[in-house]
């Protein structure tokens, strides 16, 4: 079922209302659509993101959609799951979830890293959810990756993440936000002061939370679980059966997930486009999110002209 929530009016972002679906309860935040009717659309964030990396995007698509963003489950403002299950898998059950519950399917999907990851998996195993599928920076697995990315990966090796916890405890919390920042934007010095600032509080909190390290490292492993999968579970095998049209968006100056996976996921998806913004990080629709709602928006219209799949 449904539950409502009203947070505070003070404090701009955050969730609006919350889904309870098996095993866990989920955070949602939207903005109002410009106009009613609009069609639904679902945003999932990366590791150690959360709704607000969407809120941008949300904002330039209030014309075109009806958005929801939706915190992963230990993720932003919702706490981990009861069961335990933060595997790709356990996430891409609990959006579906919560796309069925609500009532909002089928959605134009999106989703960022992880949450890629994750969009992939629920677009192949419920198509019946999804009808676009937007991925910026999809966490595909990529073989060797690149050596930018070897630090995020080794969150996944127990101990590590809490080592790194007290090798950062002399860090202000201001510096440690920057240093994240740094890595998945292109250009860090672009970011408007009221998103760096916003950065850093939710950073803040999060770092307050008693359960943070343990869920970053349990995502973490779960990516890496992914990676490793074969056969009808590969994300790459699922890929090839996602049927719906698909708008994939890399970055040149991505630290996270390299360029050179973009031409095997425009193979992979029978009928996709490809978005390269040469002076993007990893988080395209927080960098340029008109952009990216431009490639959205054509998506849509050629979807709606009826064309055909490549294959």
């Amino acid at each position: 079922m449904t539950v409502h929530r009203q947070f505070p009016e003070d404090d701009p972002g955050r969730p609006v209302r919350t889904v309870a679906v098996p095993g866990c309860t989920l955070a949602v935040s939207s903005i109002e659509p410009r106009r009613p009717g609009l069609p639904p659309a679902v945003m999932v964030h990366g590791l150690g993101g959360s709704t607000q990396n969407w809120a941008d995007l949300m904002a330039e698509l209030s014309e075109d959609v009806d958005a929801e963003a939706v915190d992963l489950p230990g993720f932003g403002q919702s706490p981990p799951p009861d069961h335990g299950d933060l595997s790709v898998s356990g996430l891409a059950r609990a959006v579906a979830d919560c796309v069925e519950i609500t009532g909002r399917g089928p959605v134009h999907l999106f989703g960022n890293s992880l949450g890629g990851a994750v969009a992939v998996r629920l677009a192949a195993r419920r198509p019946d959810l999804v009808r676009t599928l937007t991925l910026v920076s999809p966490a595909l697995p990529e073989l060797p990756p690149q050596r930018s990315a070897l630090p995020t990966g080794l969150l996944a090796v127990p101990g590590v993440p809490r080592l790194l916890t007290r090798l950062t405890a002399g860090q202000s919390v201001e510096r440690r936000a920057a240093a994240l920042l740094d890595l998945v934007y292109g250009d860090p010095a672009l970011i408007p002061p009221e998103r760096r600032a916003d950065a850093v509080e939710e950073y803040r909190r999060r770092m307050a939370l008693p359960y943070a390290t343990d869920v970053l490292a349990s995502s973490a492993r779960g990516i890496v679980r992914a990676y490793t999968e074969w056969g009808g579970q590969s994300l790459w095998r699922q890929a090839e059966r996602v049927r719906v049209p698909v708008l994939l968006v890399y970055g040149l100056r991505d630290r996270l997930v390299s360029y050179r996976s973009a031409r095997r996921a425009c193979l992979a998806f029978p009928d996709a486009r490809l978005l390269v913004l040469p002076d993007s990080g990893h988080v395209a629709m927080m960098e340029h999110p008109v952009r990216v709602a431009r490639a959205f928006r054509e998506l849509v219209a050629e979807t709606e002209r009826g064309a055909v799949p490549r294959r």
